[in-house]
């Protein structure tokens, strides 16, 4: 259970003067030693980019052939003040205490995990259909800049995605893998492990060809859930906290911390089954031959022609 961290990370969170250094150092005080925090500033303000590292047993960092995972808390800002007091629906992210908790009681992973989000209690809210979404004070772009690394393998991108009528169910759902600009099967490996921490069907977010592409091109994305795919070679899914209804990004009072337990409880499962090699994200085989066909789908991860 990830529920009494759920808790104090979410206090700690709620909080108009939170920043990236504070929650630093409430990590490190639970044994995590490897956090890094850098300020980045854009033309809507700054915000704390927070980096945490957990080394596995049998790791890249300790020489190693365990694969390392990357979990990304994708986020605009967690508050939207002064318009709005008080913790956002869109203020989740990854959750490294509990990766902490467990190492301190000798439950190390096999694999490395990089955790990487942002803290920003003021963001902007930009308008978006059919409900209004958290902004952020710097780009997407810049966000992929700072939260996907190279050293990641494979990346699970947590994002609230409740402003859509698409997954009308409360909890949390994945989405199919995004690799290099194709949407792949959903992955077997992941599905079953998502069933087993719900203990519901699993529930899949649908994907188009837009929401995989580069914010900043004019189409419509259903959120940002799957910005870091544009950034990297690595496989990534989203895992969406979900709705029922249509829930604005920047509305408070609107954060469920059962349901963000689920995602965290879910991130971990997957890190250790992906560090021991019992999950895959994709086969290999299979876009191997997918791109053998219809070759590369890369421009996608660009800003495409004429922009």
């Amino acid at each position: 259970m990830a529920l009494s961290q759920t808790l104090e990370i979410f206090d700690l969170l709620d909080h108009p003067r939170v920043d990236g250094a504070a929650v630093a150092e409430h990590l490190r005080r639970r044994g995590l030693e490897r956090v890094e925090v850098q300020t980045v500033r854009g033309e809507q303000g700054a915000t704390d980019f927070v980096r945490v590292v957990v080394p596995g047993t049998a790791g890249r960092l300790a020489g190693g052939g365990a694969p390392t995972l990357g979990v990304i808390g994708r986020l605009g800002g967690i508050g939207a003040r002064p318009e709005r007091i008080g913790m956002v629906s869109d203020g989740d992210g990854a959750a490294a205490l509990k990766l902490g908790d467990m190492a301190q009681r000798g439950d190390r992973l096999p694999g490395d995990v990089i955790l990487v989000t942002h803290i920003c209690p003021c963001a902007p809210v930009r308008p978006h259909q059919p409900v209004p979404f958290m902004g952020a004070p710097v780009t997407s772009a810049v966000m992929n800049r700072h939260e996907v690394e190279a050293a990641m393998e494979a990346i699970l991108s947590i994002d609230t995605t409740r402003g859509n009528r698409l997954v009308n169910r409360r909890g949390i759902a994945i989405t199919p893998t995004v690799k290099e600009g194709y949407i792949l099967r959903t992955s077997e490996d992941l599905l079953d492990i998502l069933q087993w921490v719900t203990g519901q069907l699993p529930s899949v977010l649908p994907l188009t060809t837009q929401d995989i592409t580069p914010y900043g091109n004019g189409l419509f994305h259903i959120n940002s859930i799957l910005q870091p795919a544009a950034a990297t070679a690595a496989p990534v899914v989203g895992v969406a906290l979900t709705a029922e209804t249509a829930v604005p990004g920047c509305a408070t009072g609107a954060s469920h911390a059962v349901d963000i337990e689920l995602a965290v409880r879910f991130a971990l499962e997957v890190a250790k089954a992906y560090g021991a090699g019992q999950a895959a994200f994709f086969d290999a085989g299979e876009f191997a031959r997918i791109v053998g066909l219809y070759g590369s789908m890369r421009h996608l991860q660009t800003q495409g022609q004429g922009i």
